[in-house]
């Protein structure tokens, strides 16, 4: 391939790249303004319906109902007709990638995140330049996104935990079982180990005060909070041994300190207790070119899982991409024995036990 090939392909790369942005931008509108759920809920609209819906100006809905139709998001009854009579409707097999947040395909969370990241590039621009960590960004407008939810509420109690025979039946005894479940952000984790569950209790801590009160208005609608409790705190802060099981669902990567936290946590365990670390499943080693999962693990640690630690001078500023033999030298350093890579397979998080 010559030179010139391979600028053109690399161009043509970028404007795909360029369009697939532009897209995630359009879906983030759409899971904001409620347009997806009202095409879901009330059936196929014109622009003008969908518009009184909504409560939002009819000449913006018909735009983006074009464009989504343009995408294959959404699909029209008859393109050929005038744009004002247009019947828009959204496919019932999309449902549950667009609306249905419980649901494993849910994924228009991750235009949130998209949009949420690229407020910060400014500010990432001079970080890079002079150190030190973004301004975190304000709970506002949309909140956090809860991309993980769906993987909680489906899996966790459902396959995930019963895979691990002795946690497993450690759950489910008497006396009932004590779990923390640290960085817990929006709770979801929390609340599926309950609702699996119904004889443990819960302790869930997040240092996001907001998402704190999220999770703490989740698990009432859930029906747990009798069982599940949420505090704004470090789990330094935590008091006393005893936990059967503590767990961090895709966390560690973002915390400044993992040995730190490692360390603590070992001494809450109690006697035959388990810690669970869940992390993003990268590879082993380093390669390049990169299959499309490490490329987009890769692409939020530069946006954002390094940027947030990089505010402490002691970070060990991980990134999302944490390969098994950092995480096994974060273990040892805090004191543990061993880590076992659980056979727990999915293509996005692998499973580690760490072994007092």
């Amino acid at each position: 391939m010559t030179t010139t090939d391979q600028t053109g392909s690399l161009a043509d790369r970028l404007y795909r790249d360029a369009a697939a942005a532009l897209e995630l931008y359009t879906v983030y509108l759409g899971e904001r303004l409620g347009f997806y759920r009202a095409l879901a809920e009330g059936g196929p609209a014109t622009a003008a319906e969908l518009a009184a819906r909504t409560e939002t100006v009819e000449r913006y809905a018909r735009e983006w109902l074009e464009q989504q139709a343009a995408g294959g998001l959404v699909e029209v009854d008859d393109p050929s007709v005038g744009e004002q009579a247009r019947r828009y409707r959204l496919p019932a097999e999309h449902i549950g990638a667009l609306v249905d947040r419980d649901d494993l395909d849910y994924a228009a969370g991750e235009s949130i995140q998209i949009a949420r990241v690229a407020r910060q590039l400014p500010e990432l621009v001079e970080v890079f330049r002079n150190g030190g960590a973004p301004t975190p960004l304000p709970w506002g407008p949309e909140g956090r996104a809860e991309t993980n939810r769906p993987r909680f509420v489906n899996l966790l109690g459902q396959q995930w935990l019963p895979a691990i025979k002795d946690v497993d039946e450690r759950l489910r005894a008497d006396p009932p079982a004590r779990i923390a479940d640290v960085a817990c952000g929006t709770g979801w984790s929390s609340i599926a180990m309950a609702l699996a569950y119904p004889n443990i209790t819960v302790h869930g801590l997040d240092l996001d005060a907001r998402a704190i009160a999220s999770a703490q208005d989740s698990a009432k609608a859930r029906g747990v909070a009798d069982r599940v409790t949420f505090s704004a705190t470090d789990a330094g802060d935590l008091q006393g041994a005893g936990f059967d099981l503590v767990t961090i669902f895709e966390a560690l990567h973002d915390m400044s300190r993992p040995v730190e936290v490692l360390r603590t946590l070992r001494g809450l365990l109690a006697d035959g207790g388990a810690l669970l670390v869940v992390d993003s499943a990268v590879q082993d080693e380093f390669s390049a070119p990169a299959p499309l999962r490490e490329r987009y693990e890769y692409g939020w640690s530069v946006l954002s899982c390094l940027p947030s630690a990089m505010g402490d001078p002691e970070t060990a500023a991980t990134g999302t991409v944490m390969r098994v033999a950092t995480l096994r030298r974060y273990a040892t350093e805090a004191g543990f024995s061993d880590v076992e890579i659980l056979p727990i397979t999915t293509d996005y998080w692998r499973f580690y036990r760490l072994v007092r």
